[in-house]
């Protein structure tokens, strides 16, 4: 009896695993975390998108992939809790030299614009500015769709998704793919703000309105977010009106828990019953706390420590829900690379939870 032959990428995987010796420096003309693989290989695939057109505070956030990218290499590949990760394949797609350029002319055009509304002016009422508008927005929307199709794609295709940012806007078409795959699903969003604004600033597809934008979707059935503490009247107000669909745990309430009494495992459980079965993970870094992220564009006072997170994202992997992909935005570098560091251990953690709740490894 002829033994059935392994699928060709599988094949040529098991052959880079055996030949690739993962305790040697990362070389620089590998692809991410200093890995081999190719995306055929690969059962975990990352979309870089460096895009950040609507900033209006801190930049740079359209570096965060390369940022990434670069400091991986620095990241040992045993995972204490996933030490077969790395065998399975993670690939990050070319960074798109045409989606920066894109990002760098909207985000002049959008410069405009936001230093008319500093000086208490509506481009509405100059049409310079209200072309530059409609411009941005529809820059913004080219976005959008390229990761819808991208994401798409490599879904199609059986691959664990996950997207590499940019500004927190970068993920909506990614959300548009999913509710095409699922009837409904929900998502866990770490950030230190609410990102519910109705076009802040003109823009349709602001940072700051990234979760506006996504409770669209009628597939996306529960929005939970975890880490607030700092967001405006508007989007209170919103989240109140539409308390079915958003639950927030505000990072002031978790801490006075804390500290009268309540352990970092029961909240995590409280947190991870409020989710639906399918989930998807939407990492905004400023969730954490700033002085593992001084250079992201909104810092705020207060924030996680990086293995809060990490412990809370293994336990929503081991529970009876399932992370059907992810997203980490907002990573800004700075002169040293301190916050591509810490993006890209929080990005191999991430990863491994993916992989793991997928039955993976």
């Amino acid at each position: 009896m002829r033994s059935k032959r392994l699928p060709t990428a599988l094949s040529s995987r098991i052959a880079k695993i055996k030949s690739f010796n993962p305790n040697s420096p990362g070389l620089k003309e590998a692809n991410v975390f200093g890995l081999p693989f190719t995306t055929d290989e690969s059962e975990i695939v990352l979309i870089p998108v460096p895009w950040e057109a609507t900033v209006s505070y801190g930049g740079g956030t359209s570096k965060g992939p390369a940022s990434i990218l670069e400091a991986s290499a620095q990241v040992d590949l045993y995972h204490s809790e996933f030490p077969e990760l790395w065998k399975q394949g993670i690939v990050m797609t070319a960074i798109s030299k045409e989606l920066q350029q894109q990002s760098k002319s909207a985000k002049k055009l959008a410069s405009k614009i936001i230093d008319a509304f500093g000086d208490g002016k509506s481009p509405q009422n100059d049409p310079k500015l209200k072309t530059a508008l409609v411009d941005v927005n529809e820059a913004s929307a080219k976005m959008i769709k390229h990761v819808e199709n991208e994401t798409t794609e490599w879904l199609s295709k059986g691959k664990l998704v996950g997207l590499v940012g940019g500004d927190h806007s970068t993920p909506l078409g990614f959300f548009k793919s999913l509710s095409k795959k699922y009837k409904k699903f929900g998502i866990l969003q770490i950030d230190a703000h609410m990102d519910l604004r109705k076009a802040y600033e003109g823009f349709t597809y602001s940072h700051a309105s990234i979760m506006y934008n996504t409770l669209q979707l009628k597939e996306v059935t529960k929005l939970v977010q975890l880490g607030i503490r700092d967001f405006c009247e508007e989007e209170n107000n919103f989240a109140v009106k539409n308390a079915k669909r958003v639950k927030v745990f505000t990072y002031a309430d978790v801490r006075k828990q804390q500290y009268e009494g309540a352990s970092w495992k029961k909240i995590c459980d409280t947190i991870i019953a409020s989710l639906p079965e399918h989930v998807h993970i939407s990492f905004d870094i400023d969730g954490l706390d700033p002085k593992l992220c001084p250079n992201t564009g909104t810092p705020v006072a207060g924030g996680f420590e990086f293995h809060e997170i990490t412990y809370l994202l293994s336990a929503l992997a081991n529970s009876k829900k399932k992370i059907i992909s992810f997203d980490l935005n907002e990573v800004s570098p700075g002169e040293d690379d301190w916050d591509g560091n810490v993006g890209s251990r929080m990005l191999f953690h991430l990863c491994g939870v993916l992989a793991k709740s997928n039955g993976r490894i």
